[in-house]
């Protein structure tokens, strides 16, 4: 299958500084893909390179089949949507939908046509002849995004299109984001620094630090089976638990010890060979089991040091060994700080890494 959007050995620098080196990625037709990653890693100018506004260094980039590398913005079949509503503020919502169109040249009875499409598509067909500051800062950015979507393209590209906007409108345009991609079937490239995004918006995530991706993988896979320590710790919240120790085989069994710890790794699935030597032990908040004793598995005691009540869920803090640990439980809790507990970890949910970070 021919990708939508295809990345070969692409470098951008300024000047002497490299910000992306040598990255090559293909996008699958009708993909919603992710960029991910701390601000400074590259993603949005990787963003930039593929809509025509960031000039490249060397490689190239493909837009349904066509090599567009060196091709203006308006000629790569790309709509865009920024981080900036930018509106035209003295124009209706109909003539901000329909500004490109109408300078494209299209055909009056075409450009109604689209309009009405996407307005009813984005809800906005009742607010078309209000000016953008009658509407709210969800009902501008479903403007600044039908904007976009009235060009009829195969591929939208998305930077941080709900960074500007309050936690309630981020929830609330994130679900219309998702619907949009279900109802419409495009290609979907979507920067931002937000995990919670990611994880819900996503097809596949690519975690980018300092212009590498680190992970290319279905949330699920990059969630539960982080490829990297940088990974597993970026992802999550709260992160999730590391502790330094190393794997021994003393008995011909592989166990991860530290500080009085001993945990028996015949359940774990390695990807690698592996020996002896310094590893970190991962795992998730949710990956713990409060009574660890009742379930067989091996026990991290500790006291509780904080209780996070999140309504449906909470969040408790506990010190194991001088080193703050998470555990996240479903439901009420009657715990309380000062109390002594023991949850159990159950290996197969776990991550090993060896002393370079990477996934063992």
């Amino acid at each position: 299958m021919q990708s939508a959007v295809s990345i070969k050995d692409l470098k951008i620098a300024y000047g002497d500084h490299p910000v992306i080196e040598k990255m090559s990625i293909d996008i699958a037709p009708r993909e919603f893909l992710v960029l991910l990653g701390p601000s400074g890693c590259g993603k949005s100018t990787l963003l930039n390179a593929i809509a025509g506004l960031q000039d490249i260094t060397a490689g190239e980039i493909w837009i349904s089949g066509k090599n567009v590398s060196w091709e203006e913005p308006k000629d790569r079949g790309i709509g865009m949507v920024f981080q900036s509503y930018a509106l035209y503020p003295r124009m209706s919502i109909r003539k901000n939908l329909s500004f490109g169109l109408r300078v494209a040249g299209l055909p009056k009875t075409e450009i109604e046509a689209r309009v009405a499409r996407t307005a009813a598509l984005l809800h906005l067909d009742k607010l078309l002849d209000r000016r953008p500051a009658e509407l709210s800062g969800g009902q501008r950015q479903r403007v600044a995004i039908g904007r976009a979507l009235v060009r009829e393209v195969d591929v939208f590209l998305f930077d941080e299109p709900l960074s500007n906007l309050d936690a309630k409108l981020r929830n609330e345009l994130r679900v219309e984001i998702k619907k949009l991609h279900q109802n419409l079937g495009n290609t979907m490239i979507y920067v931002t620094h937000d995990q919670v995004e990611a994880l819900t918006l996503a097809d596949r995530i690519a975690i980018m630090r300092d212009g590498v991706i680190q992970q290319l993988a279905s949330p699920a896979e990059i969630y539960h089976r982080p490829a990297n320590l940088f990974v597993a710790g970026f992802i999550g919240a709260p992160a999730m638990n590391f502790i330094e120790g190393r794997i021994e085989r003393g008995d011909g069994r592989p166990v991860f010890v530290s500080k009085g710890l001993a945990v028996d790794l015949s359940g774990y699935c390695f990807q690698v060979a592996t020996s002896d030597g310094p590893a970190t032990l991962g795992f998730r908040p949710d990956h713990l089991v409060l009574d660890g004793a009742a379930s067989g598995l091996p026990t991290i005691a500790g006291r509780i040091s904080v209780v996070e009540p999140m309504g449906s869920e909470a969040v408790l803090w506990f010190d194991w060994a001088g080193q703050s640990l998470s555990l996240r439980l479903m439901g009420d809790v009657s715990l309380k700080p000062g109390d002594a507990l023991a949850p159990g970890l159950d290996i197969r949910k776990a991550s090993l890494f060896d002393a370079d970070g990477s996934r063992l």
